[in-house]
């Protein structure tokens, strides 16, 4: 829950920054009280600890096992990504989770894909909100994989085919949204209602708050995650400029200083969110121990390497992602 001592400072510095601008303490003090009224009365609360460490940690609470180690992407190193076969994978290995992105065809199907594009990941070519969901489905999911002569042949699942997979193996999703929060809320709520046993084995996550937001609006009930990079507005994820402008720079830092402040200050609050998602980089024991008393678990992501894997299960002990459970592979930023 969020402390007494973070809501006077936070409350406190709106104040004097507002008295800064205005010169007017009347003015500060209205718009304090507004902003504080908007989040007792727009917040959510997050969903009960228990249940919300149930989802998080699987077994670990119960039999004192190690860290729950979920796979991204399915385990993209280890089988094609967002394939059921990626999934089976994961299960074989020894992941209590995989992470999953949802992507929508022309036609409003929901599937499984990470980029804008199937070029990538496929034999096709071009955006899949372009492509009929029976285009979509002639395609080879394990076309440009590095063991695709052992899977030959995937196809791009639906959600409901991943869901239904996964709840075979006994695995914890987590649902990554990158867009359309609309139609991606109404999706997953569907289908949280269609297979009940994933309000307690699964996680909704996404960069945009405003998914969250809206699925906490929609489905109280439903675990969220926010998914946080710091400096990914103004940044690529191996820290080079997004471009090459000094001002463009500059804006873009100023606005990942006010997204990062928002993040660990205001929008995990308003979200009622269970756990942040952060890249592997920025996590320390400090960082856990904000967040732990705050009440929400940190997941880190993506650990490809085994002295991290270490790290993150004797030092951090807490849950992470990666890309292969069986060896080291390249980063995912």
């Amino acid at each position: 829950m969020l402390q007494i001592g973070d809501e006077v400072v936070y409350f406190s510095v709106v104040f004097l920054l507002v008295v800064l601008v205005t010169r007017s303490a009347t003015w500060a003090t209205l718009l304090t009280a507004f902003l504080y009224i908007f989040m007792v009365m727009f917040r959510f609360p997050p969903v009960p600890a228990d249940r919300a460490a149930r989802v998080l940690r699987p077994g670990a609470l119960s039999s004192g096992g190690g860290v729950p180690v979920v796979a991204h992407r399915g385990g993209s190193h280890d089988a094609p990504e967002n394939t059921l076969a990626a999934i089976r994978e994961a299960s074989r290995n020894g992941a209590t989770g995989v992470e999953l992105d949802l992507s929508f065809t022309a036609d409003g199907v929901p599937v499984l894909m990470h980029d804008e594009t199937v070029d990538r990941t496929t034999n096709g070519s071009g955006p899949i909100s372009k492509l009929q969901f029976v285009q979509l489905r002639r395609l080879n999911a394990a076309a440009h994989h590095r063991m695709k002569d052992r899977f030959n042949v995937e196809k791009v699942p639906t959600l409901q085919e991943a869901v239904e997979e996964c709840i075979r193996h006994q695995l914890t999703i987590f649902f990554d949204v990158k867009g359309q929060p609309d139609m991606a809320v109404s999706v997953l709520h569907n289908m949280f209602k269609k297979f009940p046993v994933l309000y307690n084995s699964s996680v909704v996550s996404s960069f945009e708050p405003k998914v969250i937001y809206k699925m906490r609006q929609t489905d109280p009930h439903v675990i969220t995650a926010l998914t946080h990079r710091p400096w990914r507005l103004s940044r690529f994820g191996d820290g080079t400029p997004r471009s090459l402008s000094t001002w463009s720079q500059l804006w873009t830092g100023v606005l990942d200083v006010l997204l990062d402040w928002a993040h660990h200050r205001v929008l995990w609050k308003l979200c009622g969110i269970s756990a942040i998602l952060v890249q592997k980089d920025f996590i320390s024991r400090d960082y856990v121990q904000y967040w732990a008393e705050r009440g929400v678990e940190v997941v880190g992501w993506t650990v490809n390497t085994a002295v991290e894997k270490e790290y993150y299960q004797n030092l951090l002990k807490i849950s992470y992602m990666t890309d292969s459970l069986l060896e080291d592979c390249d980063p995912h930023y």
